[in-house]
């Protein structure tokens, strides 16, 4: 199991804190916080391999929980819900080129209401597939989770399930698909980044 770097130095950070505050106080409970956040840091920013399938498909760029599936300016608008414990870094749902990446400041609302799609600071990326077809994701900070990672550029080639950073703490993804697009996800359902099909392209066999 990989281990984010960020995960790593949180928690060597908490151990460190945690053993001088033991040798300060000379009550080793008194460092048992800080061991605690240690794990839960190592925890928090596991990054597992996963299987990413193939062929005209999308697949969910998070782990969590579709809170939604609504239309939204003439595209299909996917929401999912990742709590504290879902495993936290992203991956793009298509294979292309980056064509655009937009950072939107806003508001820190619960990342599982529905405002937070449109109010909440955002990281917006575009997609290009080699047919055109354009894919848009967004990165939307919530309650808790006040920092974006995005790793990548414009102009970069992505393949399908690549890595492109990562949300600290609970947060949220969207998922901007065309009329090109069936979608294979209803609410409530427990999706895994990589992996999971959220759509198919509607021009495609089964």
């Amino acid at each position: 199991m990989t281990i984010v770097a960020d995960g790593i130095r949180y928690a060597v950070g908490a151990i460190a804190v945690g053993f001088l505050t033991a040798w300060l106080t000379q009550q080793p409970l008194a460092a048992a916080p800080f061991f605690v956040f240690a794990i839960f840091s190592l925890y928090f920013f596991r990054d597992p391999d996963r299987v990413v399938p193939e062929g005209p498909v999308a697949v969910s760029p998070a782990d969590g929980k579709v809170m939604a599936v609504k239309p939204e300016d003439g595209r299909t608008r996917i929401s999912i819900f990742l709590n504290v414990f879902d495993v936290h870094v992203n991956r793009t749902p298509v294979g292309g080129t980056i064509t655009r990446v937009h950072y939107k400041a806003g508001e820190f609302l619960v990342a599982s209401k529905e405002t937070a799609s449109s109010q909440n600071e955002q990281n917006v990326v575009t997609v290009r597939m080699q047919d055109g077809t354009e894919v848009t994701f967004k990165q939307i900070a919530g309650l808790i989770a006040r920092r974006i990672v995005f790793n990548r550029a414009e102009g970069e080639m992505l393949q399908m399930g690549e890595r492109i950073g990562m949300m600290k703490f609970g947060s949220r993804m969207d998922v901007l698909l065309g009329p090109e697009w069936t979608v294979l996800v209803n609410p409530g359902e427990r999706v895994i980044a990589g992996t999971s099909l959220l759509a198919r392209r509607a021009d495609a066999s089964a």
